[in-house]
């Protein structure tokens, strides 16, 4: 798939279905969850910052994310959406360059979040990610982050209203999607995606309903953010300490076969 092609099927995969993205972090989860179904990959901010040993929160290098994008582009048939935090920078010209690191590397969508920074600051931020993909020839999807909810930036009988706020001023900036996590009530959800005017995106919260009413309320895309990385995490520290205390091999009936994992990948 072209580059231009996958933007346009992107774009497109927010208008019918929920999408539901499963969120990888390297070429291999990226490939494994394509085959189970995936019609699209977006990777974890979290999962990528821990697989090269970097704290989630703005702290890697711009060009591991993108050598990351890159490895997962060359492996996958599907589009590839990069979580870039706050563009790794407040500095719009830095966010541009990383924007363009990350365009080049084939992604065709992008998020970009507040944070506890002023609004008008990724307002900033969409602009400029918006012309680096412009110059690099690329219709990017670019999905604003509010995180009114998430980190309880106001009282919240006033969240709502400070999120369709912000979605107003994101859209005006360029946004193509709002991102609000841990939006979970159905009624707020169902006014958030009326007013937004853009596809809204949610994650896994306390009190979210099912996946399946989600679409009726309005919601266009539902990510699994970090969940499936920390699952693995917890896994893997459970395997490896039972090994490490000389109580257990590290075998488990639920292993997927050496030989399943390995056919994911063409020579």
């Amino acid at each position: 798939m072209t580059t231009p092609d996958a933007a346009g099927v992107f774009r497109r995969l927010h208008q019918g279905e929920l999408l539901l993205l499963p969120n990888a972090w390297d070429a291999g989860t990226a490939r494994l969850t394509e085959s189970l179904g995936a019609k699209a990959i977006a990777t974890t901010s979290a999962g990528v910052a821990w697989a090269h040993g970097y704290p989630d929160g703005n702290a890697l290098p711009p060009r591991l994310l993108a050598a990351t994008v890159g490895e997962i582009v060359r492996i996958v048939r599907v589009p590839v959406t990069a979580d870039m935090e706050g563009g790794y920078s407040d500095d719009l010209a830095a966010v541009e360059t990383a924007v363009a690191l990350v365009v080049e590397a084939g992604a065709v969508g992008i998020n970009l979040e507040d944070a506890t920074k002023p609004p008008d600051l990724l307002c900033r931020k969409i602009e400029a990610a918006k012309r680096a993909a412009n110059g690099a020839g690329v219709d990017l999807f670019v999905n604003a982050r509010a995180d009114v909810y998430l980190r309880g930036l106001v009282p919240p009988e006033r969240r709502v209203e400070e999120t369709l706020r912000r979605a107003e001023l994101y859209r005006a900036a360029g946004a193509d999607g709002l991102f609000a996590p841990n939006l979970s009530h159905p009624d707020e959800i169902r006014a958030v995606s009326a007013g937004a005017g853009l596809p809204l995106n949610v994650i896994p919260a306390r009190g979210l309903p099912p996946i399946g009413e989600l679409r009726g309320l309005g919601v266009a895309r539902l990510s699994a953010g970090a969940d499936i990385a920390e699952s693995v995490f917890g896994f893997v520290s459970g395997l490896a300490r039972g090994f490490l205390a000389a109580r257990a091999y590290p075998i488990t009936d639920s292993a997927m076969p050496y030989k399943e994992i390995n056919a994911l990948f063409p020579p």
